[in-house]
């Protein structure tokens, strides 16, 4: 009897963690467009900037084809913010670990072209902001316990 008690107690203790590793992963894609969307207001502030985009004369030209790519990009972070609340344990544990790490890369890249663009500082605190987002969703789909609590608890 006792250790159906323990054994009932240890599944409720990792289905509160599991429920708590959802809500933390889905929290830290809705910060990353947080972070990204607060750029793109400061940019759309920026004098110098604005008129570089209302003039298409900036160092990378707007076009159809770039706006459906960074369209496809930036709605990743709002669709895993929900899918992680939904979808069954083992396939939303992978799909964070893959696409936290796609998307970190992204950023990268961004970053580093910001530096080599010598961009704006604002660009670089908010691109840094949704790259330490990123890797967070990674380092908690990582650790995240699996369905039996057999690996370490998240600590």
């Amino acid at each position: 009897m006792k250790n159906n008690m323990e054994k009932m107690d240890s599944n409720q203790k990792n289905a509160g963690i599991m429920l708590d590793v959802r809500i933390i992963l889905a929290a830290l894609w809705v910060a990353g467009m947080l972070s990204s969307l607060n750029g793109d207001t400061y940019r759309l502030s920026d004098p110098i900037a604005l008129q570089s985009m209302i003039a298409n004369t900036g160092p990378v030209v707007v076009s159809s084809e770039l706006l459906l790519v960074t369209s496809i990009i930036f709605v990743i972070p709002i669709f895993m913010s929900v899918l992680t609340l939904t979808l069954k344990y083992p396939v939303i544990r992978w799909a964070n670990r893959i696409i936290g790490i796609l998307y970190a890369m992204i950023i990268l890249a961004f970053w580093v072209l910001c530096l080599v663009l010598r961009s704006a500082g604002y660009e670089m605190v908010w691109s840094t902001a949704q790259l330490v987002f990123a890797l967070l969703v990674v380092w908690y789909a990582w650790k995240w316990p699996n369905s039996e609590g057999n690996s370490k608890l998240l600590k």
